[in-house]
């Protein structure tokens, strides 16, 4: 069976859809797609008519780049109020078969939460950390014998508040969410490598109206905290600066605005239209003052927030989110936190870029759930996976384009 998984992440800025297929253990984008986001606001849906108006419009980009329907996805959820859950949970082994399967983890692990979750809140994500067989502490514990296998977890809950508004939206359009987990991490599965897993570390993305810091211990979420400020801060502070409409303030950033003064032009210059109607020039090195002053004060609060949410030593520090696609981020980013932090890097091809880092992300978490679960699935049937192989389709070529002229040439001569 074809691997096939699609996700939506849900901005303040776009929404996201990313189709791709795990094939020889790389994934393939096979479809992405971006609207502008509506009735949206950190996350959450304000406006349900206008936030299911944009779906419609994301999934039918997507669907024409596949000429197949999109009705499965993962979705990604804010973390406001999230709360944090260590517990432990067992389950008897089969006495016949004497060894620990992935269904015994997995009953382990539910137990682990079972009345542990208040009735307004919803399991958003669960981890093993450590299993016990018969009391004594194993490390992989798939293929031991014994009577008993225990897990210890930690596991985080969100208001239902957070995930039920936007699992109706898109219900109203036919699309059946398979299942949503924190933005920070589809993040981590991302930009997750070999230290990472093995080491402490933080995960900032600097979104349009938020910037979340998240702490992973050995890969495992253990705090996180939102922080109100992001790329929306930087186009207010240049609506105020240069007295233009939040339009023009956007185009300064996108066009005009770097992270960081080294090596920026006075010379190069963009003309723009204030509130008041008057020509006004804005220069690259304008608009980069204002902005990689806000930029600035952004990372130097989350720097202060690692410190607040850990007491563990940070080994690696990875920065995410639009506004790290600015030029010149490396330098402000090695100026506040050293060496020792990078950027995140989206290799995907079809992608390479970091607006696409939680979608993409959020398709390798289920990946991983389903290699944990010894699973298979997919999100087409075998007649549309058919029909996506081609083998189905047959090739309509029109006499007048190149390629008929062509085929005419050979079979007419």
């Amino acid at each position: 069976m074809r691997t096939i998984l699609a996700s939506v992440d849900i901005g303040s800025d776009s929404l996201k859809l990313v189709v791709a297929e795990l094939f020889k253990g790389s994934i393939n984008v096979l479809a992405c797609a971006m609207v502008p986001s509506k009735g949206v606001k950190g996350g959450f849906v304000v406006e349900a008519r206008e936030f299911t108006n944009q779906l419609k419009e994301l999934f039918k980009k997507g669907e024409d780049m596949l000429g197949l329907p999109i009705n499965k996805v993962i979705v990604s959820i804010p973390s406001d109020n999230i709360k944090f859950h260590m517990n432990e949970g067992y389950t008897t082994i089969d006495s016949e078969i004497n060894a620990v399967r992935t269904v015994d983890l997995i009953r382990a692990m539910q137990a682990s939460s079972y009345n542990q979750i208040e009735e307004s809140e919803e399991l958003a994500t669960i981890m093993p950390i450590s299993f016990k067989i018969d009391g004594e502490s194993v490390g992989n514990p798939i293929g031991k014998a014994g009577s008993k296998c225990s897990v210890k977890t930690i596991f985080t809950t969100v208001p239902k508040k957070n995930v039920v508004p936007i699992i109706q939206c898109f219900s109203n359009i036919g699309v059946e969410v398979i299942d949503t987990t924190l933005t920070s991490i589809g993040d981590y599965f991302e930009f997750q490598n070999k230290k990472s897993k093995e080491e402490v570390g933080a995960i900032l993305n600097l979104g349009h109206t938020t910037t979340t810091i998240s702490i992973f211990n050995k890969g495992i979420l253990t705090n996180t905290k939102t922080l109100n400020m992001g790329a929306l801060d930087i186009e207010n502070d240049l609506a105020y600066m240069f007295k233009v409409p939040k339009k023009e303030a956007k185009d300064i950033r996108l066009t005009l605005a770097l992270a960081h003064k080294r090596g920026v032009s006075d010379t190069f210059k963009k003309e723009y239209t204030t509130k008041m109607g008057e020509k006004i020039l804005v220069s690259e090195y304008e608009a980069t003052q204002i902005a990689s002053s806000r930029i600035e004060e952004i990372l130097k609060l989350a720097k202060k927030e690692i410190n607040l949410l850990t007491k563990k030593e940070i080994h690696y520090i990875i920065i995410t989110g639009g506004i790290s696609e600015m030029a010149n981020f490396n330098y402000i980013v090695e100026e506040i936190f050293g060496h020792f932090a990078r950027i995140g890097n989206v290799k995907e091809l079809g992608l390479r870029t970091n607006t696409y880092s939680t979608a993409i992300g959020l398709i390798k978490y289920y990946l991983d759930k389903l290699r944990l679960r010894d699973q298979e699935f997919t999100i087409f049937n075998y007649e549309q996976l058919d029909e996506l192989s081609g083998r189905s389709k047959k090739i309509n070529i029109n006499e007048n384009s190149i390629l008929g002229k062509l085929f005419g040439y050979f079979f007419d001569n």
